[in-house]
């Protein structure tokens, strides 16, 4: 916490608070200065690419359940040093964009949700990490060498993400409806699931929505592979051969530490290369903790200009 003056209102303390925004949701936490949780608060999507005023709304709605979890009033939103991992803010104009927000925070320093990510699983030292959530991307820093893969959407890439497996299960599953493959367990789950009973429905339940909605498709995906589903296995080994590959890339410039984090990664850790399973460490801290100790450091950077 720093003491300063803000707005031309008497001086008080600034906290600082970590916000992970992604392509299902936006969790926000305030951290003392020990790193402990004050308050939290999870709101929908905040990915550039999907539209700006969305992205703002959910950090918006996240910051102001993060300051009533912490019991603080919601004016104090000008007291606190924001610091944001976003989806998305890759693309040189949607990180503009973000930068140039009329904030309601005391100040704000952005970055990737990759970068924070990583930064939360080392706890701040030289490491690699995976996202695999609704989208995929991997990025890795040894010695201020880094290298970021993937993360480019949906459904231009994202490969063994939540998404793409949500994809790959309906693509299948309309294969079966229109007599190419056989009939797979697959395709019962996912009709089940979206309350259909044949390939129009299906179209018509997913054509045209977002990554977020064939994310939820994932868990069927897994569930029916590991129920020896051929069709599913055949999507999920594809997914986590991208995965394993991914890994290997990061680790060309020798990370010490590699994590995965996000909604799949534990369901795809057995479906990994082994190579890359005797490399997994847990992460330290979450991507929230890893946006504050990004911001800790720009504004300590600002204020000692």
């Amino acid at each position: 916490m720093r003491s300063v003056m803000v707005k031309n209102q008497p001086a008080k303390s600034l906290f600082f608070i970590g916000i992970d925004g992604g392509g299902s949701k936006c969790r926000a936490t305030i951290y003392s200065a020990e790193d402990n949780v004050m308050g939290t608060g999870v709101s929908g999507r905040a990915n550039p690419l999907h539209g700006l005023s969305q992205t703002f709304e959910s950090i918006q709605l996240s910051t102001e359940l993060a300051l009533k979890d912490a019991g603080m009033s919601l004016t104090d939103c000008k007291y606190l040093v924001a610091g944001l991992g976003l989806a998305g803010v890759n693309v040189a104009r949607l990180y503009q964009d973000v930068v140039n927000w009329q904030h309601p925070f005391a100040d704000m320093y952005v970055t990737s949700d990759l970068h924070t990510a990583c930064i939360g699983a080392h706890k701040g030292g030289d490491g690699a990490v995976i996202i695999t959530g609704t989208g995929s991307c991997g990025y890795a820093n040894v010695e201020g060498k880094d290298i970021s893969l993937g993360g480019h959407g949906f459904a231009l890439g994202d490969k063994g993400s939540g998404g793409w497996l949500g994809l790959k299960a309906a693509e299948q599953s309309l294969l079966h409806l229109d007599g190419f493959i056989e009939q797979t367990t697959l395709t019962r789950r996912l009709c089940d699931h979206l309350k259909v009973n044949n390939a129009l429905g299906i179209v018509e339940s997913l054509a045209g929505e977002s990554s977020s909605v064939y994310a939820k498709l994932a868990r069927i995906v897994l569930e029916c592979a590991n129920q020896q589903d051929q069709a599913s296995q055949i999507i999920v080994k594809e997914g986590a051969a991208y995965i394993s590959e991914l890994a290997r890339k990061l680790f060309k410039i020798n990370p010490p530490r590699f994590s995965m984090i996000g909604g799949l990664a534990e369901p795809l850790i057995p479906w990994l290369d082994k190579d890359v399973i005797a490399r997994l460490s847990p992460a330290l801290a979450p991507p929230e903790l890893g946006a504050t100790y990004f911001a800790r450091a720009q504004f300590a950077r600002k204020v000692s200009q």
